[in-house]
């Protein structure tokens, strides 16, 4: 039978982004996308954490969610889920943690647990990881304009900022996999491209490159206007 999932995206751009690519990898898996206060097999929850508020919203939505679906998977991944795993797993109702550097295996992962049963945490030191994790999204359902994540994380480790901690150092797309991923949104109809970042200002950082360079490189693209 085919199952369900429904993903409610919490914060920023980029995790609107990520909550996208995440869609298309179920979708390519057979699941069908439903909305999210419709009862569904999986529900997904994409975090935020930048202040206390958004902290407690991510908490308020977690508790609430499972009371549309008991028998529903619950997966809670993101910025909360990367900075405070321990709080996210003390709430009984969740199944799987994920944080912000293992999005492109949220499928593989629920599709593990619908035969395994088991709760898992999943979330990984950003330290490990100094690569740019690749997501790619091909199409925005209803939408004259597309978003395209380019950079994640930040170096400046500002004394009031979780940042961070929750998305790790400065990494930034490849432009070669920015060029392919607009290309294919330009042949989709898309015209205009909304180019985004947690630090958006600090892409090429780590690639020997500028932000004049992500904008050069899709501007040139055939159909970008």
């Amino acid at each position: 039978m085919t199952k369900s999932v429904a993903i409610c995206t919490l914060g920023c751009k980029v995790n609107a982004y990520e909550s996208e690519a995440v869609a298309e990898q179920f979708a390519k898996r057979g699941f069908f996308l439903t909305d999210f206060d419709q009862a569904a097999d999986v529900y997904i929850i994409n975090t935020c954490t930048v202040t206390h508020l958004s902290s407690r919203k991510s908490r308020q939505m977690i508790r609430r969610t499972k009371q549309l679906n008991p028998n529903a998977v619950l997966v809670v991944m993101g910025c909360y889920a990367q900075t405070a795993p321990e709080e996210v797993a003390a709430i009984p109702e969740v199944d799987l943690i994920l944080g912000t550097g293992d999005k492109g295996r949220t499928a593989d992962v629920v599709e593990e647990f619908l035969l395994t049963r088991k709760r898992a945490c999943l979330v990984s030191g950003l330290d490990e990881k100094d690569e740019f994790e690749e997501l790619c999204v091909t199409s925005y359902e209803g939408r004259s304009r597309a978003f395209l994540k380019v950079q994640d994380g930040c170096n400046n480790f500002c004394s009031y900022c979780i940042i961070p901690y929750a998305r790790g150092r400065v990494r930034s797309k490849p432009l070669d996999d920015l060029i392919a991923e607009v290309t294919q949104l330009s042949e989709k109809g898309y015209k205009e491209i909304v180019l985004t970042g947690i630090n958006l200002s600090a892409f090429g950082q780590d690639i020997n490159l500028h932000l004049c360079d992500a904008v050069e490189a899709v501007c040139a693209i055939n159909g970008i206007e």
